[in-house]
């Protein structure tokens, strides 16, 4: 088959494939240009209210595709700078579902996402410096974040890979399954996300995020709708709720 994105809408959470197995699922130019409007129209559907991206077979991303890398390898890296920050734009929870090689620009994409699940095995490698590649700014600094700055060094500087453990260590990762573990927890937990409220999340995306000038826009959010009373109400009738926020209204 060819190199393509994959995805499909179950019961609210939306799963999107880098499909490349050839190549270890290693993202041509076309899948780089595919992944921000695919991930526009998903946002845009209010069926989803969290999405999942991972690589088919056994591995995540093996990175770019050596092939994008030979006309203007500026042209390349820009494509994934798109392509991460759709990611990282995306307003509902995100979750990185991680097998095998998570390399480079799959590293990249996994770093976007609000949180990363790993399967036992699963190496990582921020792999430029073996490209003789500037990492872009805002990836490096999203990295930065998530494993503080001398871990992002050892990454950046000597592109090695490490294993789960050291990434769980490190926060690259949140949790680390054992071996045909990883479908069964993240079916669970992103059952979890879509049953919480939209509101908080969306609020807590952006706060965490960075964002510092929206206090107000979601107080007037909170006041405007019954996602609050229901939550205390469900509490209280020992129920679970039903919370009816939505980033559209």
């Amino acid at each position: 088959m060819e190199p393509e994105l994959l995805h499909g809408v179950t019961d609210a959470v939306a799963t999107v494939v880098l499909h490349h197995p050839a190549k270890r699922n290693a993202m041509t130019a076309a899948m780089w240009a595919g992944l921000p409007p695919l991930l526009d129209a998903l946002a845009a559907d209010p069926a989803v209210r969290a999405l999942v991206l991972t690589g088919a077979g056994g591995t995540f991303c093996a990175g770019a595709d050596i092939s994008t890398l030979q006309g203007s390898p500026e042209e390349a890296q820009a494509l994934a700078a798109r392509a991460e920050e759709a990611v990282a734009a995306f307003p509902k929870p995100t979750l990185a579902a991680v097998r095998g090689h998570c390399v480079g620009g799959g590293a990249q994409l996994a770093a976007a996402c609000d949180l990363r699940f790993a399967e036992e095995g699963a190496l990582f490698g921020v792999t430029p410096a073996r490209l003789g590649l500037v990492y872009p700014s805002t990836a490096t600094r999203r990295l930065v974040s998530l494993v503080g700055p001398a871990t992002a060094k050892y990454l950046l500087f000597s592109g090695e890979l490490i294993d789960t453990e050291r990434a769980l260590r490190t926060g690259l990762v949140d949790e680390v399954l054992p071996a045909d573990g990883l479908d069964e927890r993240v079916a669970e937990f992103t059952r979890v996300l879509v049953s919480r409220s939209q509101l908080t999340q969306a609020a807590a995306k952006e706060f965490a995020d960075g964002r510092v000038d929206r206090d107000a826009h979601w107080n007037a959010q909170a006041r405007g709708n019954g996602d609050t009373t229901e939550g205390v109400t469900a509490f209280l009738e020992r129920r679970e709720p039903r919370f009816t926020w939505t980033a559209s209204g």
